[in-house]
């Protein structure tokens, strides 16, 4: 055995370069693995503790207003293990140093006691002692927003008073692990806050003494939701129940899982895309060393080698490289897991969040890895182990060649005589040449992938606050009102335009599909909102009839025309049928709309509006903020501007840190698929291009025999790698999409060619490394012959 190790060292050396650059693809698709399987188990195992330690609710509802008596009658429904009954309600909140609206959420707990479901995890202080009507607990991430500890203070606005109150503790909830104000698609910390303070005080600033708004739930082990639910809204209908819903739409967790679910979906698709590469690599190395080894497998055999040998020596070959990708891998991806934590724990907010590579995640790394490599040389390997001595002593029967087209075509006299060698030899050795199209075209299409969500995240931004959301603010209101106060917003400073809107809780129902949202009623044709179809282009609402997004559309698979089940979850609490009127296509959040008018008349009610849109001058913005701080009935102001800000982050920060990272890796691919490809074409031709200077062909001729040889692989790949990397972009995209943004699957001009310079760059730099290497040749060894 020391001949194959002396061996075995000897292919390293001489393969160093088409090593490295084999192994620097597998370190990515490892690397891409650990990344996702780390992030993941992370997430699902700070979720998993969270959940169970802190008691997360399985059930919830809010109502109007219920006496607290039935908290027994609820306990007696079958399957429910815990009953907490609590006051909700907003609040407006200002701190001292920041003048923008700050809104938030006022949740009771037992007087001095934790809660009994959604217990809170203390980062600071304590919980509001018993007693203490001025006292409340801080959400974490409104705390650090505006450096508040306990001992601080901040002014509150509660049920029209003015309130000082004293921070008592820093916290966390799992019923805010991502912590969303009720209007919001992505955190505001600086503008949404959540305090927990005690129940009595808090029922009294809100009449809600022996009384309660929320209930919360756990479930008996084993025991489905639905029937609690439905138990649930009958006995809390006629207390004006929004309509009981399961933890999977409660709004924190759902947006947890789905990120969840990503996570899985990338630890699958990206991995698989970078080892699928390197398999290819593999694939095309190994059997090029077989085809060149040939003698010395004979002579191996020849020497009583047996075939079992020689498979273990090109197999140690193969798992060398594999180490080697692996430990770069393993060490980048450890490197990186802990950059993303740092991105997620910035929206999602764990007592305890463990990053760390498991030896599992190691030891699934280099099984896949392994099995990729494995797969792509096991056909070089078997060709090796089954060559007979004699059969690989003789040299390879010599090609039969005929004139092909170029030789029957008048091009050839156009063309020099190099020119005519390279395409001479491609259509010669088709599959081979398909080979390496292929490998190039794989490159493109990773950095095609790798870029194309830049540009795509601009067009989302664009569609979203250019053409949908044309307003400066929103103005949500505390309880629904008359139309006619939108004339009085009028006269506040800098205000240009009103639009008023009505906002209805409802579930859709539509066949065995549902889902919890809430209908927008607003102006047919709108001037502050837009409407778009799936072309971009404007349009109005119907007359009559419910208008969708096409993602929820597609969720209820319902179709125009198709009657879908409206169960209103406020005033008359009706269900009635809605034909689905159209669709519109719009990148953030899942919404239904409708004609103010019209779903006024399916709430039996007036004019009413929960809301308003404003168009306002800049230069008076603080001004407004002051005069609609002090209206007791706004509950709280959007800025559409601050939110345009907080989704381009969120998404560059998720999304899109993962693309980067997957850019950088897809441009050293793709350096290392064209070196390999080069590296490869050289040696095989070696022999050819030396006998080439022995005829007299000068040194330029010969190296642009082979570069020029790379060139024309590179550009018919480039088309090919578009193709390629088109279909794995709408994959990918459709892979992601989730209720709270879809990046569109618009793919610029700028990706397309952003691709093909990247890859031509990797053949130019290729050239550069190459070329020495063929103005070195080796005639003597042309004269040498193997008959």
């Amino acid at each position: 055995m020391r001949a194959l190790s002396h061996k075995l060292l000897r292919d390293l050396s001489v393969l160093r370069g088409q090593v490295a650059a084999i192994a620097v693809v597998i370190a990515a698709g490892v690397m891409t693995l650990i990344i996702a399987v780390t992030s993941l188990d992370a997430i699902r195992y700070s979720q998993q503790a969270f959940y169970r330690d802190y008691h997360f609710a399985e059930v919830f509802t809010e109502l109007k207003r219920a006496p607290e008596h039935l908290a027994s009658r609820i306990a007696t429904i079958d399957g429910v293990d815990r009953v907490h009954t609590r006051v909700i309600a907003p609040v407006r909140l200002d701190v001292t140093g920041y003048d923008d609206p700050i809104s938030g959420q006022l949740i009771s707990i037992p007087d001095g006691n934790q809660p009994p479901i959604n217990r809170l995890h203390l980062r600071e202080g304590r919980l509001p002692a018993s007693g203490r009507a001025d006292a409340v607990a801080v959400s974490e991430p409104f705390a650090e927003a505006h450096g508040l500890r306990a001992g601080d203070r901040l002014q509150a606005i509660i049920n029209g008073q003015l309130e000082t109150l004293t921070v008592s503790g820093i916290v966390l909830s799992p019923e805010y692990v991502y912590q969303l104000g009720p209007a919001d698609l992505i955190p505001d910390y600086e503008r949404f806050g959540v305090l927990w303070m005690n129940r009595r005080a808090l029922g009294r600033a809100f009449d809600m003494d022996g009384a309660f708004n929320s209930v919360t739930l756990t479930l008996q082990p084993g025991v489905e939701p639905a029937p609690v639910i439905a138990g649930l809204d009958r006995l809390l209908d006629d207390y004006g129940s929004l309509g009981a819903y399961a933890r999977d739409e409660q709004v924190s967790h759902r947006i947890l899982s789905q990120e969840i679910d990503q996570l899985a979906v990338m630890a699958v698709i990206l991995p698989g895309i970078f080892l699928g590469v390197s398999a290819f690599l593999l694939s095309v190395l190994m059997g090029r060393i077989v085809r060149t080894q040939r003698q010395q497998v004979a002579v191996l055999k020849a020497f009583g080698y047996s075939n079992a040998e020689l498979v273990r020596h090109y197999a140690l070959l193969t798992a060398l490289i594999v180490l080697v990708g692996l430990g770069l891998g393993v060490v980048a991806g450890a490197w990186a897991a802990d950059w993303v934590a740092a991105l997620y724990m910035q929206y999602f907010r764990f007592p305890d969040t463990r990053f760390e590579v498991r030896p599992q995640v190691i030891a699934l790394g280099a099984a896949v890895s392994g099995a990729a490599a494995m797969l792509g040389t096991w056909r070089a390997v078997r060709e090796a182990a089954v060559l007979a001595p004699a059969e690989a002593m003789r040299p390879p029967a010599p090609g039969v060649f005929r004139q092909g087209w170029l030789d029957r075509s008048g091009l050839r006299r156009w063309l020099d005589q190099p020119t005519r060698i390279i395409f001479r030899n491609l259509g010669r050795h088709r599959l081979k040449a398909s080979l390496s199209v292929l490998g190039i075209a794989l490159s493109v299409a990773l950095l095609l992938v790798g870029s194309y969500q830049f540009n795509a995240i601009d067009e989302l931004i664009d569609t979203q606050y250019r053409k949908v959301l044309k307003m400066d603010a929103i103005v949500h209101l505390n309880e629904v009102t008359c139309q006619r106060a939108a004339a009085e917003l009028h006269h506040y400073p800098g205000v240009r335009q009103v639009e008023p809107f009505r906002t209805v809780p409802v579930r859709l129902v539509h066949g065995l599909h549902d889902y919890r949202t809430a209908i927008e009623g607003m102006a047919r044709r709108p001037v502050l909102r837009g409407l778009i179809d799936g072309a971009g282009g404007q349009q109005e609402l119907p007359a009559e009839g419910l208008v969708l997004t096409d993602y929820l559309a597609e969720h209820l698979d319902a179709r125009p025309g198709d009657l879908i089940e409206v169960e209103f979850k406020a005033g008359h609490r009706r269900t009635v049928d809605v034909p689905l009127a159209g669709v519109v296509a719009e990148p953030l959040g899942v919404g239904a709309y409708m004609a103010r008018p019209a779903l006024n008349r399916l709430m039996r009610e007036g004019p009413a509006v929960s809301g308003f849109w404003l168009a306002f001058d800049r230069q008076h913005e603080q001004a407004l903020y002051r005069e609609l701080r002090d209206v007791p009935r706004v509950a709280g102001i959007g800025l559409i501007r601050r939110a345009e800000t907080d989704i381009r982050g969120y998404i560059e920060d998720t999304a899109l840190g993962m693309m980067s990272v997957m850019l950088l890796l897809a441009a050293s691919i793709a350096f290392a698929v064209v070196y390999n490809s080069a590296r490869i074409a050289f040696a095989e031709r070696e022999r050819e291009l030396a006998t080439l200077r022995v005829l007299g062909f000068g040194r330029g001729e010969v190296a642009w025999i082979l570069i020029g040889e790379l060139v024309v692989l590179t550009l018919m790949a480039i088309p090919l790698g578009w193709l390629l990397g088109t279909a794995l972009a709408w994959i990918l995209t459709e892979a992601i999409a989730m209720d709270m943004f879809r990046i569109p699957f618009v793919i610029s001009h700028q990706a397309y060619a952003f691709s093909a310079a990247g890859v031509l760059a990797a053949a130019v730099l290729t050239a550069a490394l190459i070329a020495p290497r063929l103005l070195r040749l080796d005639m003597v060894t042309a004269l040498k012959s193997v008959e």
